[in-house]
């Protein structure tokens, strides 16, 4: 096992290692003989039968098995390992179901947070990184400073639970925005017809958790400061993966409909991230 140092807040990863296996023909070098057995006459071997010479063999190619997510081998700052493993667990359903989406980035929010607390988290899967830990927004349906009622209805000014696809960007009422498709039926489908974007505002900074105690709070978007939303956007955009997660009683009313089609009631299914959230769960406490 290799570790990897970040230095940008980067965890320490195992990789796993490809062992290709390679056909190789080994030459015997006959070295310091001495002359007087060179010189000596050499006995002919007795004739024994000529067999057909098997077919030269074919040379064995390297075999490359499909990336897999990095398993992260200590805990992600702020972030729950069974948040961590829920989300990547919905990430390998949804593929199984066919969801075109990017193996390599998985962005996270955990509403269970409070919002002057960093509760959004991108993660470089293929590498082990945490790429950004930030701020995040949640809709003023939902609370104050905890997120505690969630909705897939409009004009609720909710957030909504579940797992996202990420689309593209625009620029409209609030800045440079994303698109957010949501993939759990009835949970979170409705996204794109509520306008439920990921987008940059003035009211998220640490000031403004420090003046009043909370961030302010959108319409029910994941919003994040101005500073960084252009970078995050830029990040994830194009069909990656979001994982918004809210605590275990409202994980149970509202669990990923794509968690539920390959595990059932919301247990882990199957697939590489099933595997890796098993190792994050055992090893990060």
């Amino acid at each position: 096992m290799m570790i990897e140092r970040s230095l940008r807040r980067r965890l320490h990863v195992p990789v796993l290692l490809l062992l290709a296996t390679f056909a190789l023909g080994s030459n015997v070098h006959l070295t310091d003989v001495r002359a007087a057995d060179a010189a000596q006459p050499v006995k002919p071997a007795p004739a024994r039968p000529v067999k057909a010479a098997p077919a030269p063999a074919q040379a064995v190619p390297a075999v490359l098995t499909p990336a897999a997510p990095a398993v992260f081998a200590k805990d992600v700052e702020g972030l729950s390992p069974k948040v961590l493993a829920m989300a990547l667990d919905a990430m390998a359903c949804a593929k199984a179901k066919g969801v075109s989406g990017s193996d390599e980035l998985l962005t996270i929010i955990d509403y269970s947070l409070p919002s002057t607390q960093p509760r959004l988290w991108v993660l470089d899967l293929k590498h082990g990184d945490v790429l950004f830990h930030e701020l995040v927004a949640h809709g003023r349906g939902s609370g104050e400073n905890y997120a505690t009622r969630f909705s897939n209805l409009n004009d609720s000014h909710q957030s909504s639970l579940g797992l996202y696809l990420t689309g593209g960007t625009y620029t409209g009422g609030n800045g440079y925005s994303m698109v957010l498709k949501g993939l759990d039926a009835g949970v979170n489908d409705k996204a794109e017809a509520r306008h439920i974007v990921m987008h940059g505002a003035w009211y998220v900074s640490n000031e403004q958790a420090r003046s009043q105690g909370r961030l302010g709070r959108s319409w029910g978007c994941p919003a994040l400061s101005q500073e960084m939303a252009p970078r995050v956007i830029d990040t994830i955009k194009g069909g990656t993966f979001v994982f918004s997660y809210a605590g275990e009683s409202s994980w149970l009313k509202t669990a990923s409909a794509s968690t539920k089609t390959c595990g059932g009631s919301g247990e882990p299914g199957p697939g590489v991230a099933a595997a890796a959230a098993a190792t994050v769960v055992g090893v990060a406490n």
